[in-house]
């Protein structure tokens, strides 16, 4: 488990698809119509991903971090940890649907403040496309609020 509080986290993206700056996910809210951003805000906020207040915003209960299930991708997915120490984690994973690799390092700055930077590259329509994700993660309280803790499925 990563040395990091449980609580309410805020979060900001850097993405680039095929080295083009990509919207990050408040901006690609707002060209939607009204109707589906209310839509897609509610089911996101159902599984635990709220976008209001100023930034978007995750719940982490200290049993989701205790089963190590915070950074789990899809079913679909096999992740191997490379080196693992209290300041950082390496990873690489390799997924069936869509057929994809991935390589990541979460850098933890502290138990309030972590950086999670990715380069992924999908096979889609016999195409292959690479993205790049810096996620940058700051803790904001120990109370969640309103946000309910982030739901993620189990591995099977």
């Amino acid at each position: 488990m990563p040395a990091i509080k449980p609580g309410l986290w805020q979060f900001e993206s850097d993405r680039s698809v095929d080295g083009r700056k990509a919207p990050d996910m408040n901006e690609r809210l707002k060209t939607l119509p009204p109707a589906a951003r209310q839509r897609m805000e509610a089911l996101m906020k159902q599984h635990g991903i709220d976008t209001g207040g100023g930034g978007t915003r995750i719940c982490m209960t200290r049993e989701s971090l205790d089963q190590g299930r915070w950074h789990e991708t899809s079913p679909r997915c096999r992740v191997d940890f490379g080196a693992r120490s209290a300041s950082a984690w390496k990873w690489r994973s390799v997924c069936t649907q869509p057929q994809s690799t991935s390589e990541g390092e979460a850098i933890f700055h502290s138990p309030e403040s972590y950086t999670i930077a990715s380069s992924t590259t999908v096979m889609l329509k016999g195409q292959s496309r690479t993205s790049t994700n810096i996620v940058r993660m700051k803790w904001t309280g120990a109370d969640c609020g309103d946000v309910k803790p982030l739901q993620i499925k189990p591995r099977s």
